[in-house]
């Protein structure tokens, strides 16, 4: 007969298991759709929301979608590396607000638009390419967007995104940052992304 102790081990195998097994049925286009999930529920009500309504429903999507510190370390570059833990805990912030009033701003209606998965491909370095499709109706033609996806422990995050093939998102952040970092450092562009999100929520 099993003893209390053995029996709560076995108990704590099967729910420990149970985890891992969650954890590992996740893929990266599961990660991409979910996401896709909450931009269309903002889509759907955004022309009776204003722009601030649209930020509180999309921030918490794309702060467990995105390594947004990551993404803000790199856009900094060099400057991350001197940077103190103040300094780069409030660019991240900006970072961060900036990248959903982004959306927030840009997701703004519905006219029947869907998403969907048309592919998974693996890069360099543990990376993931998420091809998906926007379809808007009357369009001739699809918009393709391609995420940038890596698993950090058990969690996918998206780390770029890639519009219609061309260059990525963040390669466009770096190239347009870098004068403000070369002119006024770190400050400079905290203040840069701050000043862009209040104008957007504006």
């Amino acid at each position: 007969m099993m003893s209390v102790r053995g029996a709560f081990l076995a108990t704590m195998l099967v729910f420990l298991g149970s985890i891992a097994t969650s954890a590992q049925a996740e893929s990266a286009s599961d990660h991409v759709t979910e996401f896709q999930a909450g931009l269309l529920s903002t889509m759907k009500v955004a022309e009776t929301i204003d722009v601030q309504a649209r930020y509180t429903m999309l921030e918490p999507t794309i702060i467990n979608t995105f390594h947004l510190s990551l993404m803000a370390g790199l856009s900094a570059g060099q400057h991350w590396q001197t940077a103190t833990e103040n300094q780069r805990e409030r660019l991240v912030d900006g970072f961060s607000r900036m990248s959903v009033a982004t959306l927030a701003t840009l997701f703004d209606g519905y006219s029947g638009q869907s998403f969907s998965v048309t592919g998974e491909r693996s890069g360099p370095q543990g990376i993931t390419f998420v091809d998906t499709a926007l379809k808007s109706p009357g369009e001739d033609s699809d918009i393709i967007i391609t995420y940038v996806a890596r698993q950090f422990g058990t969690k996918w995050r998206l780390i770029d995104v890639i519009v219609d093939g061309g260059i990525s998102e963040l390669k466009v952040r770096i190239s347009e940052y870098r004068l403000t970092l070369n002119t006024g450092g770190i400050e400079a562009l905290i203040t840069l992304l701050n000043n862009k999100a209040d104008d957007l929520l504006s």
